[in-house]
């Protein structure tokens, strides 16, 4: 059977496969017909988000606003291509603008031999992109009723979570992943794998009815306890 481009998550919010369910985007439609993107694969899915926009009657020019969970190739790479495209500068944290301006990873974690090993050879890059509102924790954006930032840093100093609070649904960014199960990100590809960790508590702090990961499937069925129960077997 061939894979769905969407997954509806709740009414006007769908999940974008972008390389199968091990990573994902995100669409928000507001009544008025605008779109929310969030997040943009490698540089060969922005054909995907395309295609998807096409499933849900939308296309280019209905999106308004463009968003990043973090500056990171897996996430960014589709990025400039879904800007030009679309017209629209990206919106991201404060503190990983630089990168996305940049089209450069942030330093990752010197604590760890890889990450030491991935400083020096470089790497990480994809194509610049224009910055357009740089995101502040607890912010609210004007998205299909509201979509509230959470600074989750650690696996990037700007990296974050999305809450739309009309539906419940919590795009949890890389703070977590749910392949084959629920795990930490991948250590060497943090900037500070201990704080990723401490920020990841933050979901718990919160309110939602749908989980939604950058990379793996959603949880729909009590994904606080789902993701409460993953922290607590997995203590800092």
């Amino acid at each position: 059977m061939a894979r769905r481009p969407v997954v509806e998550l709740a009414p006007g919010v769908w999940r974008i496969p972008l390389v199968g369910d091990w990573v994902n985007g995100f669409a928000f439609r507001d009544e008025d017909g605008q779109v929310t993107l969030v997040d943009f694969g490698l540089k060969s899915s922005a054909k995907k988000v395309f295609a998807a926009l096409d499933v849900i009657g939308s296309g280019p020019t209905d999106v308004t606003r463009i968003l990043l969970t973090h500056a990171h190739p897996d996430h960014a790479g589709g990025a400039a291509e879904i800007s030009r495209s679309t017209g629209r500068a990206m919106d991201i944290h404060e503190a990983d603008a630089q990168y996305l301006a940049a089209g450069a990873s942030p330093s990752r974690d010197t604590s760890m031999l890889l990450g030491r090993l991935f400083n020096r050879l470089g790497g990480g890059g994809f194509e610049p992109v224009p910055v357009g509102e740089r995101l502040t924790d607890g912010q609210v954006l004007p998205v299909n009723g509201g979509l509230r930032v959470i600074h989750t840093p650690g696996h990037s100093p700007g990296h974050v979570a999305f809450l739309h609070e009309p539906t419940g649904v919590l795009i949890t960014g890389d703070s977590i992943f749910n392949v084959l199960g629920m795990r930490w990100s991948i250590a060497s590809f943090c900037t500070d794998f201990v704080m990723s960790k401490m920020t990841a508590h933050r979901l718990t702090e919160i309110e939602y009815r749908i989980a939604a990961f950058t990379h793996g499937p959603e949880i729909r069925d009590n994904p606080s306890g789902a993701i409460g129960a993953f922290l607590a077997k997995h203590p800092l």
